[in-house]
């Protein structure tokens, strides 16, 4: 008789056990990266956003060519004896690689603030928090994380991810 019970404790034991291993378990990974790309894909702002970021970078191409032709001439000039000449562009240098980072560290900040500002999108965030609310109680899901946000995931298994199911049920 207590063997009978024993083994039904036992048994309850592991079942139980079981029942909430599986529920712990059971997370989803969203790269949120991705939804966010896809969402404000077609919108004015990130179009402008992307214009003025290549227009930017055409800015800065073009002054760096501009640096590779005045360092040239200084060779040129140092290597044909002519130091003057090379002090004079040595100036040209300087002042053109100071431009440079000046409007480097610039645009960069402009950049960051109208990406973090398209970024804190309150329609955006209550639509895709929602959105995984949704998902992740349908399927069952205990954690939801985003790949981006979170320094802890070291590896995941690309079967969690529901980064296309988010995009999906956001009409995208």
């Amino acid at each position: 008789m207590n063997k009978k019970i024993l083994v039904a404790v036992l048994f309850s034991l592991f079942t139980v056990t079981g029942v909430f291993a599986q529920q712990i378990t059971k997370f989803g990974v969203v790269d949120t990266n991705k939804v966010y790309n896809a969402y404000f894909r077609n919108s004015t702002a990130v179009r402008n956003y992307e214009k003025k970021r290549t227009d930017y970078q055409n800015e800065i191409n073009k002054t760096t060519e501009e640096l590779r032709d005045l360092q040239q001439k200084k060779l040129d000039f140092e290597k044909n004896g002519n130091e003057a000449q090379a002090m004079k562009i040595e100036a040209e240098i300087t002042k053109k690689k100071d431009y440079l980072t000046e409007y480097t560290n610039a645009k960069n900040v402009e950049l960051e603030s109208l990406a973090k500002s398209l970024k804190n999108s309150d329609e955006f965030y209550k639509k895709l928090y929602s959105t995984l609310s949704r998902i992740a109680e349908g399927g069952g899901y205990s954690m939801i994380l985003s790949l981006q946000e979170s320094n802890s995931i070291l590896w995941y298994s690309h079967t969690v991810d529901i980064t296309d199911d988010v995009i999906s049920q956001l009409g995208l």
